[in-house]
C-alpha cells in the first residue's frame, strides 16, 4: 500500500481548473485542490484525498486503467480516464464530419477502448445518405445504433440501455447531435447532478464547456460521462507506424504489403492500396489515413 493507502479514496467527477468536485464512497461530492502546482486530474480518476473543513485536498491520483484524450502540436487534452466504452455521437442533421468520427475512433483504439457509433436524428429525411457514409465503419465491424431520441423515445433508451447498463461510458459528438437530449433522457435528475456541484464552485457559467460525470441509476454502478462538443481532434500522440494498425479496414490489408515499412502510399506491392482499389477500403477512409499521417510525420516544432 502507498503511504496515501490511509486517506479517502475518491472520483473526480467535474473539474474547473485548479478546483476539482470529488465524490467520496457515500456519494457526498466537495471542492477538492490538489496538493502543490501541478494539477493533473482528470474527470474519471480515482484519488487519495483528506478532508479540510468544508473543501479537501488531493494528495495523489491512483493509477489509471486508461485515459483518453487528444494532443496537438502546442497543447493535450484529455477528456476522462479509467472508462469501460465510447459512444460516438453523430446525427445526420447537422452533417457529421467523417474526420472527426475518424480521429476520435483512433484516440479510443489507442487507449485500448471499445467504441460504438449512434446516429441519432434517423427520423429526418437524410437518413438514407448518412447511413451510406457510416457503411464503411459498419463493414470493419463497429456497431453502428440507429436512434431518434425525440421522435422515438423509449425505442432510443430501449436500444441503449443494455449496452450501457453497468458501464462507465463516454459520450463524444459535435454539438448539435443530442448530446444534452440524451442526457436528459436517461438521467432524469441531471440537471440536479450538475446545479449542486455548479453552486459550489460559482461558476455556472461554465456548465457546456466542462466533462460531467453522471450517475445514471442509484446504485452508482452506469455512469455517462458527457463531453462539450470537439471541433479539432489533435493525433499526436500517436506514432505515425502504428496509425495504420489502429484504423481496422486498413490492419486487415496491412501486412500484405511488399515492404515491411510500407507507408500505404506509394510503394509497389502495397495490400492497403491494392484494397482501396478492389473497393475493400474506402476512399473517404484513405484519404483520412493520409491526412492524419502527414500530420504525424510533419515536423513536430
Amino acid at each position: 500500500m502507498s503511504r496515501f493507502g490511509n486517506l479517502d479514496l475518491g472520483l473526480v467527477v467535474r473539474g474547473h481548473g485548479r478546483h476539482y468536485i470529488v465524490e467520496d464512497s457515500e456519494g457526498k461530492r466537495r471542492v477538492c485542490h490538489p496538493r502543490g502546482k501541478k494539477s493533473d486530474c482528470v474527470v474519471g480518476d480515482l484519488v487519495r484525498w483528506a478532508e479540510t473543513g468544508d473543501e479537501g485536498v488531493i494528495e495523489a491520483v491512483e493509477p489509471r486503467r486508461n485515459l483518453l484524450f487528444r494532443q496537438d502540436e502546442w497543447k493535450t487534452k484529455s477528456f476522462a480516464a479509467n472508462i469501460d466504452q465510447l459512444l460516438v455521437l453523430v446525427a445526420v442533421e447537422p452533417v457529421f464530419s467523417e474526420t472527426q468520427l475518424a480521429r476520435a475512433l483512433i484516440a479510443a483504439e489507442s487507449a485500448g477502448i471499445s467504441t460504438r457509433i449512434a446516429m441519432n436524428k434517423t427520423d429526418l429525411p437524410g437518413v438514407a445518405v448518412a447511413r451510406t457514409r457510416l457503411q464503411p465503419y459498419r463493414d470493419m465491424g463497429l456497431e453502428v445504433m440507429d436512434v431518434a431520441f425525440k421522435a422515438d423515445r423509449e425505442g432510443s433508451a430501449a436500444q441503449l440501455q443494455p449496452w450501457l447498463n453497468g458501464k462507465r461510458t463516454f459520450v463524444m459528438g459535435p454539438s448539435g447531435t443530442g448530446k444534452s437530449t440524451l442526457i436528459n433522457l436517461l438521467i432524469p435528475d441531471a440537471q440536479a447532478q450538475i446545479g449542486d456541484i455548479s453552486v459550489a464552485l460559482n461558476s455556472g457559467r461554465h456548465t457546456t464547456t466542462t466533462t460531467q460525470w453522471y450517475w445514471v441509476d442509484e446504485a452508482r454502478e452506469t455512469a455517462l460521462i458527457d463531453s462539450p462538443g470537439f471541433q479539432e481532434f489533435g493525433l499526436k500522440q500517436i506514432e505515425a507506424q502504428q496509425l495504420p494498425l489502429l484504423m481496422p479496414d486498413l490492419r486487415a490489408h496491412a501486412d500484405h504489403c511488399r515492404f515491411y515499412n510500407c507507408t500505404h502510399q506509394h510503394e509497389p506491392g502495397c495490400g492497403v492500396r491494392e484494397a482501396v482499389d478492389a473497393g475493400q477500403i474506402s476512399a473517404s477512409r484513405y484519404r483520412i489515413y493520409g491526412e492524419i499521417l502527414a500530420e504525424l510525420v510533419s515536423k513536430r516544432y
